[in-house]
């Protein structure tokens, strides 16, 4: 009987799992063979997209040519159900049957008669060709449409972390938040932003932290998606396309973080962050990657020492030609001297009482602000318009292409510019919850950081850090840990707390404030 190979092939993946593409395929051309008597040795299927103009890229494919090559002696009929399945472009069409002819196989379709006369191969050559075209055509079509809904704000890729698709009212699939992914990614885009996670390493940690958040087979966050996240924009509710031709533009979907975080994210990018986390810090040393030694400005590192009897914690400086390098700090030394500048932070509560006062004048002063902010961001976002006007008109009038482009690099800088106003601009209202709620969890910590460090959870101790101390402190070991750089907050609630008072005499005064001196500050606010 005469042997026979079945070629099948499906363009995508899912056509092959949510579809019967290939078996379809299969049974069409098994039932071919059997009318023909042709006993069907192996069926070799394809599932990937494209590679229609090398063949040589689809691994069904190459595994056929591979079997006929080995066993070359054997006479194949190579059967497929269609002869679009052969291939799509017509150079690639006529090299498959060149190649396949030098293995000795012909080939077969249920709906086509092969046929090597000149007439037979010309009109070979117009159905390939056709099948090119047809290719071309959906390819050009397909690109139109995806380009059509990016421009109407609507992304079509494939959907990053934090995002699912959903069927939209007005038909076709729309981006949706995906919880608690999207929270999960927000709190480290804002995190980094912030300053909370200094480095991406800190965010992939705090990724991996996540028992939700999706990892790898080795069960890790790998660095390539960490910056993949930390650069996506679909996050800011904003998308652009440079391969299909498509400007920077707000997008249908609900952003979890606003325009102006993602480019505070790309400028740290850019930058250099301090004392970046390591791996291997761990709950027994809670300052370690907080503290740079005094004499080179290294991070501090720890370990545990083995003594005669037991373990001792120490901090100690790792970096080679340092003074002190290797030279230990007991734990308890540092952290205790550590607690002491954290305690110089707690104001009385009579103070935190002023202070709150303070805070809920400014909330107020704050609302009225916006609204004036709100007017000034419209008469912006028209200067902006009108600057893209002008230039438009330039471009109208220039010859040079070399003046086109600097005007259109100027447009695209300002389109996004007016988008950032935009999104102020929505920002830029009134919060809808009193100050009590809005800053419940944030008057707290300004109230008793010390307790909430003394608490012993890991994580909170490293939020004290982050949020107290906007930099690394710094500990030399003959005078201990030196004077902080701290928060804007405690700054000021310090400064308040420690300013030296005196007695003023009357004279000098205008009018006179009578005959008791009266105690003030010696520094004017």
């Amino acid at each position: 009987m005469t042997k026979a190979l079945i070629y099948c092939r499906v363009s995508s993946t899912r056509q092959k799992t949510q579809g019967s593409g290939l078996d379809s395929q299969e049974h069409l051309c098994r039932t071919y063979a059997a009318d023909k008597g042709y006993e069907v040795e192996h069926v070799f299927p394809d599932d990937i997209t494209g590679s229609d103009d090398d063949f040589m890229q689809r691994p069904g494919m190459v595994a056929l040519l591979q079997y006929l090559k080995k066993h070359k002696k054997t006479d194949y009929v190579v059967i497929f159900d269609d002869l679009k399945r052969f291939a799509r472009n017509t150079l690639a069409h006529l090299n498959m049957r060149l190649k396949l002819k030098e293995y000795g196989a012909t080939v077969e379709c249920p709906n086509y008669k092969f046929d090597d006369s000149p007439e037979g191969m010309f009109i070979e050559t117009m159905f390939a060709a056709q099948g090119q075209l047809e290719a071309g055509q959906g390819a050009r079509q397909t690109h139109q449409k995806m380009k059509a809904r990016l421009e109407k704000g609507y992304w079509v890729f494939f959907k990053p972390v934090g995002y699912k698709y959903a069927d939209g009212q007005g038909g076709g699939r729309v981006l949706v938040k995906d919880e608690p992914l999207a929270s999960i990614v927000t709190e480290a885009l804002e995190g980094f932003a912030s300053g909370r996670f200094q480095t991406k390493a800190e965010v992939k940690y705090f990724l991996e932290s996540q028992p939700e958040y999706p990892k790898g087979r080795d069960g890790k966050v790998h660095h390539q998606h960490v910056e993949r996240v930390l650069t996506q924009l679909l996050y800011s509710g904003h998308l652009e396309s440079e391969a299909l031709g498509v400007s920077l533009r707000k997008a249908q979907h609900e952003p979890i973080i606003t325009l102006e975080t993602f480019h505070k994210i790309q400028e740290r990018l850019k930058g250099n962050a301090y004392a970046p986390t390591r791996k291997d810090i761990n709950e027994d040393f809670p300052l370690r990657g907080a503290v740079v030694c005094g004499d080179c400005n290294h991070p501090l590192t720890a370990c545990w020492s083995k003594g005669k009897l037991r373990k001792y914690p120490y901090y100690l400086c790792h970096h080679k030609g340092c003074p002190s390098y290797r030279k230990s700090i007991p734990r308890d030394q540092l952290e205790s001297e550590f607690e002491t500048v954290l305690a110089k932070l707690q104001p009385t509560q009579g103070l935190f009482n002023a202070a709150e006062k303070m805070f809920r004048t400014l909330w107020a002063h704050k609302e009225q602000h916006q609204k004036s902010r709100s007017k000034a961001l419209k008469t912006q976002l028209t200067q902006t318009q009108g600057k893209i006007d002008k230039l438009l008109d330039n471009i109208l009038d220039a010859e040079l292409s070399s003046v086109i482009k600097a005007y259109e690099r100027k447009i695209k800088n300002l389109e996004t510019d007016k988008l950032l106003i935009k999104e102020k601009m929505e920002n830029c209202v009134t919060p809808n919850q009193p100050f009590d709620a809005m800053f419940e969890h944030a008057m707290t910590f300004l109230s008793n950081p010390l307790d909430i460090w003394a608490s012993g959870h890991f994580d909170l101790k490293r939020l004290v850090l982050k949020l107290a101390f906007p930099a690394p402190l710094i500990y030399d070991r003959n005078t201990g840990v030196r004077t902080p750089e701290i928060a804007l907050p405690f700054k000021y609630l310090t400064n308040f707390n420690t300013q030296k008072m005196k007695m003023a005499e009357r004279e000098g005064f205008e009018p006179p404030v009578g005959l008791t001196p009266r105690l003030i500050s010696s520094q004017v606010h």
